[in-house]
């Protein structure tokens, strides 16, 4: 099941990981100074003049008598941890099933149980200095992925927009949505939303540390795209994590509603059954590869943030939840979201293969799919037909959730912007266009470390300055405002004004509004 070995120690792990970050960042790195922490002393790396701490535990092991169960602090240790490699990943699937073009920002990391691991990006380390905090939580729904991706990497949005970067990883899947607490007895009464629980140990962490790294704990913003987003829609919810963040930016990705615990009681007895264990006390005997097979192989399994003590209501239903009602929220979607998946037909296509397509995305008969068609050939004249199909299904599978939320969210008193990416990769002879994930190294300062995805063309850099200049800034005020881009006002309801964000960054009022009524007016309230 595990593709990725953990690096081992000594000479050979050490040439493996300074090639790999000389291939990645293109500075050879050098030992780093040693910070002191909660749990004690970390030494790091000097990675292109930025301080890189990684691999920094936030919380204990989860493995054994620990799984399922609420994060606990790591022990504390003496002398100097080294904090120079990645930490390991959550479990989970592997290899991981993202389309080439962003695998290949994937390093090679271990997987295990002792995940709760955080990286720390830094120009520098005065208490005083008070920088931005930005925390990224991956994408990959509930399921999987790493904090760790190339396109991830913090080390230029430290060096250029002189914020303090932090991406984590946690628990995912059953490891870390498994709903125990009906069934396992007292022991495992807290056995619930783990995963997010452990998103907030990290926020602890930043709380009480992130000084000491010249960040400023009263100004953190978390920000992730896809389940990421997910996370931070979810957190905005979380008792938890009040005051723990200030401002949040979600990206193609939302999460209106939590899921019943009488659902994730039902997903947990059908795992049980599955494994044939009796009882949750087996449950964390088992072996963690046979537990990543089981949950790969039960159907139907509902592994995401659910109701209960920790989410005592939906993140954005029937309202945005009072208790980040100051929050400031960037957020938006990308053009054809749906071409990162790879079962997605991206080859030209006649009229009737249109038709089809348009009909069972939208559910629509024959007179509401052609009508719908009309619309989005209005609205951008000469379009293709493969680009009808695709925008128009990435409009109902992706922009509706965050546009709720923006509506949402804006009727309190904290500002929201919205913004729509349309820029288009050049990579797989284009036919991937604005794929989902495709902003990210615009927003990280990372083009160069995600060609990949966007290829090697000079227009990257005008587009990636202006979109990490603007999370910075937003990041550092909660307005996204800066002199390289156009005003960008604040989203409403009425106007709607939306950042559409190309090599021309343009200010729309309710772009493709016909097309958003129309699809709207098909779906049940």
């Amino acid at each position: 099941m595990n593709r990725r070995r953990f690096l081992a120690h000594g000479t050979a792990a050490a040439g493996l990981f300074a090639g790999g970050l000389a291939k990645s960042f293109g500075a050879e790195p050098k030992s780093g100074a040693t910070v002191e922490t909660s749990s004690g002393k970390i030494r790091g790396l000097v990675i292109d003049r930025v301080n890189a701490f990684k691999g920094i535990p936030y919380g204990a092991s989860t493995a054994g008598d620990r799984r399922f169960l609420p994060p606990v602090k790591p022990e504390a240790w003496t002398g100097i941890k080294d904090t120079v490699e990645w930490g390991p990943e959550a479990p989970q699937v592997s290899p991981h099933t993202e389309i080439p073009e962003v695998r290949a920002t994937i390093p090679v990391t271990g997987m295990s149980e002792d995940c709760l691991r955080l990286n720390v990006w830094t120009n520098g380390f005065g208490r005083n200095d008070k920088r931005p905090v930005m925390l990224w939580l991956h994408g990959g729904g509930f399921t999987s992925g790493n904090g760790s991706y190339t396109i991830y990497d913090g080390t230029n949005l430290a060096k250029k927009r002189d914020v303090v970067a932090v991406t984590i990883n946690h628990r995912l899947n059953s490891f870390g949505f498994l709903h125990l607490s009906e069934i396992g007895g007292p022991k495992f009464a807290q056995a619930s939303n783990v995963g997010m629980l452990d998103a907030i140990a990290a926020l602890q962490w930043v709380h009480d540390n992130i000084a000491n790294f010249g960040g400023d704990p009263n100004n953190v913003t978390i920000f992730g795209q896809s389940g990421g987003a997910g996370k931070v829609s979810t957190l905005l919810a979380m008792p938890g994590a009040k005051g723990l963040f200030h401002r949040a930016i979600i990206q193609s990705g939302s999460n209106l509603r939590g899921v019943s615990a009488d659902d994730a009681t039902k997903s947990a007895r059908a795992l049980m059954a599955k494994l044939n264990v009796k009882t949750a006390d087996e449950l964390q005997k088992v072996p963690m590869d046979q537990l990543i097979q089981a949950t790969t192989g039960t159907q139907g399994l509902r592994l995401s943030p659910l109701l209960g003590p920790s989410l005592p209501r939906d993140p954005f239903s029937p309202d945005a939840s009072p208790i980040s009602a100051d929050v400031p929220v960037l957020l938006g979607t990308v053009e054809t979201e749906v071409t990162f998946f790879p079962n997605t037909q991206m080859d030209p296509i006649d009229d009737a293969a249109l038709l089809a397509r348009v009909k069972t995305a939208a559910r629509a008969d024959d007179a509401q799919a052609k009508h719908l068609i009309e619309l989005y050939r209005k609205g951008r004249p000469g379009v293709s037909n493969i680009d009808v199909a695709l925008i128009l299904e990435s409009d109902i599978r992706f922009r509706p959730g965050v546009v709720a939320e923006a509506e949402l969210k804006s009727a309190q008193k904290a500002l929201v912007y919205m913004y729509y990416f349309t820029w288009r990769s050049p990579v797989h002879d284009g036919k991937l266009k604005t794929f989902h994930t495709l902003e990210i190294p615009f927003v990280t300062d990372n083009v160069d470390n995600g060609t990949s995805m966007t290829g090697t063309g000079q227009d990257r850099y005008a587009l990636q300055d202006k979109m990490s200049a603007a999370w910075a800034t937003f990041a550092r005020t909660g307005n996204p405002n800066h002199k390289g881009l156009p005003n960008w006002p604040r989203f409403d309801s009425t106007k709607r004004a939306t950042m559409i964000l190309n090599n021309e960054c343009k200010v729309v009022n309710d772009p493709n509004g016909d097309e958003r009524k129309a699809l709207a007016a098909l779906r049940p309230a």
